[in-house]
């Protein structure tokens, strides 16, 4: 039994120094000195030996287990810094190799728009209103004075949603200022920025879907003299107070008297261009003094109350403020016109 024990330390010993990685070394604990190991497979057969030389037989096993449990110990400790070097030079890193550049984003020039003429209105007394996307024929169009068999009510310009075209995607941003004059007390001073959609074709400056902020204001004494002032102050707050507006006669059926507002050609200087196809002006907005029937229609007294309305496209505010002549570069992600922003 001396024989075998000696021989066991030497192999043992051995396969330590040989174990290479933590695994192989695992191996070896379990194969030597594991319940089933080669150790223990001889101490069994210590039953066997006479009463003199178990003592000593037991006691030189005891010493070959410590010392084996002792050499595994030293080698995991040897194998785990080995492993963390090699782990440390293969995820080293060169700090003195430039970094790679963060993209940080940007606000999109029409919202940049829309924060601005919503700021500039917060500043005038204005509240931001909104409403649905998906309205009822009756808000987009009959609440609005607009009856049936009105242009703007064909299937060729509008996207309706019920054979009986009760239901539509708003063509305007208009219903917005009957849902508030239905429900807010007066005196009311509200612009209402969204998202507005007509089977318009695509162009330089049409889109079928674009954005449009809506104005209101509904209180005693309110007149034309207010819209012309309240419009002029935001375009000049705008782009600025060398800008010149000019304001035309027009007709919509939910103001009375209604008008529109031109603003001189941002890229000719009133000069002509295919911009302002010739003319020298770009349309900017339509507005004018509330229909009595739309007050009326909202449980609003006419005799006491007046007021005016206004709707512009953002897109086409964009367009002005930062000097863009094609609407679809808006719509386009193109990263490479958004980064001059």
């Amino acid at each position: 039994m001396e024989q075998k024990l000696r021989q066991l330390r030497e192999e043992s010993l051995k396969a330590i120094r040989e174990a290479g990685v933590l695994d192989a070394l695992e191996a070896v604990r379990v194969k030597y000195l594991g319940k089933k190991g080669e150790l223990t497979a001889v101490l069994k057969q210590m039953g066997s030996l006479s009463a003199e030389e178990r003592p000593k037989m037991g006691q030189m096993a005891n010493a070959i287990r410590e010392e084996l449990a002792s050499a595994l110990e030293q080698a995991k400790k040897d194998l785990g810094e080995k492993a963390l070097e090699a782990r440390l030079a293969a995820e080293r890193l060169d700090v003195t190799i430039p970094g790679d550049s963060v993209s940080i984003g940007r606000a999109h020039p029409l919202n940049r728009v829309i924060s601005e003429f919503s700021e500039i209105a917060i500043g005038m007394g204005f509240t931001i209103a909104e409403g649905p996307e998906v309205e009822l024929s009756s808000y987009n169009f009959d609440k609005l004075n607009t009856a049936e068999g009105h242009p703007a009510r064909d299937r060729q310009d509008t996207f309706y949603f019920t054979d009986d075209d009760s239901v539509l995607l708003r063509t305007q941003t208009s219903p917005v200022q009957i849902h508030v004059m239905e429900t807010q007390p007066l005196p009311i001073r509200i612009i209402a920025p969204g998202r507005v959609y007509r089977k318009d074709e695509v162009d330089a400056t049409h889109s079928p879907m674009f954005h449009q902020i809506e104005g209101l204001v509904v209180d005693e004494g309110i007149t034309f003299g207010d819209l012309k002032g309240t419009l002029n102050e935001f375009v000049h707050r705008l782009y600025g107070p060398q800008v010149r507006t000019r304001f035309r006669p027009h007709h919509f059926p939910f103001t009375e008297p209604s008008c529109e507002m031109d603003v001189e050609c941002f890229k000719c200087h009133g000069a002509g261009c295919p911009v302002c196809k010739g003319e020298g002006w770009v349309e900017l907005l339509g507005g004018g003094m509330v229909h009595p029937k739309v007050l009326e229609g909202c449980g609003i007294d006419t005799d006491r109350y007046s007021g005016f309305a206004f709707g512009f496209g953002s897109d086409r505010l964009a367009m002005f403020r930062f000097n863009i002549s094609d609407l679809r570069l808006l719509f386009e992600n193109d990263t490479r016109f958004l980064e001059q922003f």
